[in-house]
């Protein structure tokens, strides 16, 4: 490298006191006046703003350009083209918190605390969550190759196809005995509408009981969870308190007499987050609803997003907030009342049906492919990772169960028939739900 030291004639650059943003504009007049190549005014500026709010060495807290700020409102008002995951910075790190109900993130087996490494063979390294969402997010119908790191695992390559993510966020239906279910998958402008409606729809078919599905729910708009957990908290008990930097505390209670009069059991697993977890903890700790699941994701900050005249936007983090009792679940999560696991079938990594598995393969995908075809009831193949004749001659008997070119190679519709099958197996034992039941009866 080669460098030109200019010294100061007698004096430094004055950076007054007063004026703390002298220097940075000082900086600014000697890139525009001495700066090789011409600059972009706007850049600066930009880079500048960027660079303070990172400053602060907060996940939550960014500096979105206009397309980013496009991006971030559309998340939480309408539908968007992607592949529906919700992320943050994590040490770091671009990391999963959950992947939307429905989504391709979501039936590609993307998982709670997977870190993105890489987006289209591109390295994510040093650039913000926006910055990534960008990269990752595309036209419907178009692809995008993903390089995970999963704890546990190791690296696993993902390539999914986009699609529209729907602003639909409250599902409901009726199962055995007169149970209702409502699954929230997250917490947009029209959340708290759309469970009103599920909730009189259930209590006109009069179910007996109803479960309230959190899981791989990253949350969302506070307002709507304080609107949502007023629907079940007696009137004046405490929904959350939030406490700003001067250690003040303000405390939200329920405001309304209570909608539903049923016994309640709620879902939680390591996707419940921000604002799922403010409802989880209203309704365990202010209504005595026990958790059934996993222990939560452990979001406990408060954001605002202020908008400039040009469309950008700054999102801060302003407070922390509180469960009803006053305890901080920041980066610890909440934990249910009872827990329950899914299958261990449940939480296999995806296999990606562009690569091919055969004879003489040893890789993670082999271990997955062998485990799938073990749960399925395929018992003669042994789960060791490496693709023997026995792997070889289960491949070949599945593919004719399944009315598949029988070759004994995996990959393409053999790998989609196989994970197509897991996860309708997931599906029908869907070991929580049935714990959230069993609760659910002992309170009925």
């Amino acid at each position: 490298m080669t460098y030109n030291v200019v010294k100061p004639n007698g004096s430094m650059l004055s950076a007054q006191e007063d004026d703390p943003f002298g220097k940075l504009r000082k900086t600014y007049e000697i890139l525009q006046a001495n700066y090789y190549e011409k600059v972009d005014t706007d850049q600066l500026v930009e880079g500048a703003i960027k660079g303070m709010v990172e400053s602060l060495e907060d996940p939550y807290s960014v500096y979105m350009d206009v397309e980013e700020a496009k991006s971030f409102s559309e998340n939480i008002s309408s539908s968007f083209e992607g592949i529906g995951a919700e992320v943050q910075e994590s040490n770091g790190n671009i990391m999963v918190v959950s992947p939307i109900k429905g989504s391709p993130a979501e039936e590609a087996g993307i998982k709670p605390k997977d870190i993105i490494l890489k987006v289209d063979d591109k390295s994510v390294e040093g650039l913000s969550v926006n910055e990534a969402v960008m990269n990752i997010r595309g036209e419907k119908g178009t692809k995008v190759n993903l390089l995970i790191q999963r704890e546990g695992v190791g690296e696993l390559t993902f390539t999914i196809k986009r699609d529209t993510i729907p602003l639909e966020t409250v599902y409901s239906e009726v199962l055995d005995g007169n149970i209702g279910k409502i699954q929230i998958t997250k917490f947009s402008e029209t959340t708290g509408k759309e469970l009103a409606s599920a909730l009189e729809e259930l209590q006109n078919k009069k179910v007996k009981g109803l479960i309230l599905d959190l899981r791989q729910n990253p949350g969302g708009l506070m307002d709507q969870a304080l609107l949502m957990s007023d629907l079940f908290v007696p009137k004046g008990k405490n929904i959350m308190q939030v406490e700003d930097r001067t250690g003040a505390k303000e405390i939200y209670k329920a405001e309304n007499d209570k909608d539903v009069d049923l016994p309640i059991t709620v879902l939680i697993d390591g996707g419940t987050a921000s604002a799922g977890e403010i409802m989880a903890a209203a309704l365990n700790e202010s209504a005595g609803i026990p958790l059934v699941g996993e222990k939560t994701f452990g979001k406990g900050t408060v954001q605002t997003a202020n908008g400039f005249d040009d469309n950008s936007s700054v999102k801060y983090t302003t407070a922390k907030w509180l469960t009803p009792d006053g305890t901080w679940i920041h980066d610890k999560g909440i934990e249910p009342t009872v827990k329950a696991e899914l299958p261990d079938y449940a939480n296999l990594p995806y296999i990606n049906p562009e690569n091919e598995l055969k004879s003489g393969d040893s890789n993670a995908e082999v271990n997955a492919a062998q485990q799938m075809l073990k749960a399925l009831g395929y018992k003669e193949v042994s789960v060791k990772g490496y693709f023997d004749e026995a792997t070889e001659k289960v491949v070949k008997q599945f593919q004719e169960d399944n009315k598949l070119t029988v070759n004994g190679i995996i990959t393409k519709d053999t790998t989609i028939k196989l994970m197509e099958l897991i996860q309708k197996k997931i599906q029908e034992n869907d070991t929580q739900l049935e714990k959230a039941i069993s609760v659910l009866k002992e309170n009925m």
